[in-house]
């Protein structure tokens, strides 16, 4: 079953107060694992004007609002471009992740230059972030027990690991987790609940799998050819990108 973003999914981001950048679908519907009654994650990058900026009366770094439409929760969040473009630049896979989403819902001439530019922000201190994502959603599942949790430890690492060797981003569990042959059993378990139980079986193969995974993310890291800092031209390119759109 395929989970199609919302055709208003666009005009629910932009009625955010300020003048958008980019908006693009992350949680579950960017991880391929999206239930019936999930939520619509919306993330974005938005323009403050620049004497929100410099003067005594700054705007706002971050904008939030969530909602119900059509039956469907939203969760919209959106920072500043400078916040945004510091967050890209400080191993943050949660950004890196929301700029490079394949789910783009509004985009514009900034958003390319940002794609562009953040494969090369990209280090292999990334795997920090997705080994201290995946340590905090595996102590929900051993709390819990619950499927989503063990999903996202799963998609996580995955995550990780395939950035670690290959350079390239990829967050869709169905495709990461093709050699493991009970992922797609828990996909479609939590693709009918949101919060529904893990399938028979599927906990002693967790318990085997993810302490399995970690070592390899952690191995992937140590190996990995990525650099161990970020380009200081792709971080000059960044910094231009924020001056020139603000002041233009």
């Amino acid at each position: 079953m395929t989970i199609e973003v919302p055709p208003w999914a666009a005009e629910a981001v932009r009625a955010l107060p300020r003048p958008l950048l980019f908006a693009t679908v992350s949680g579950a519907h960017l991880y391929g694992f999206a239930s019936v009654d999930s939520d619509l994650d919306l993330r974005a990058a938005h323009l403050l004007a620049p004497e929100e900026v410099v003067g005594l009366r700054t705007g706002p770094q971050t904008l939030q609002h969530m909602g119900v439409r059509d039956g469907v929760e939203l969760d919209v969040v959106s920072h500043d471009l400078l916040k945004f473009a510091k967050l890209l630049n400080s191993r943050n896979g949660y950004v890196l992740e929301q700029v490079l989403s394949p789910l783009v819902v509004v985009t514009s001439a900034v958003h390319a230059e940002l794609v562009s530019l953040a494969p090369r922000l990209v280090t292999r201190h990334h795997a920090h972030h997705y080994l201290g994502f995946a340590a905090t959603q595996e102590k929900l599942y051993a709390r819990t027990g619950q499927l989503k949790p063990a999903l996202y430890t799963l998609r996580v690492l995955l995550t990780g690991i395939h950035l670690m060797r290959t350079g390239r981003l990829e967050t869709d569990l169905g495709v990461l987790g093709a050699g493991l042959l009970y992922v797609p059993d828990l996909i479609a378990a939590k693709r009918e609940a949101e919060h529904g139980p893990l399938p028979t079986g599927a906990a002693q193969r967790l318990a085997t799998d993810v302490p399995l995974l970690r070592a390899e993310l952690e191995t992937a890291r140590d190996s990995s050819a990525l650099p161990g800092d970020v380009d200081s031209a792709a971080v000059d390119a960044l910094h231009d990108l924020v001056v020139r759109t603000r002041l233009g």
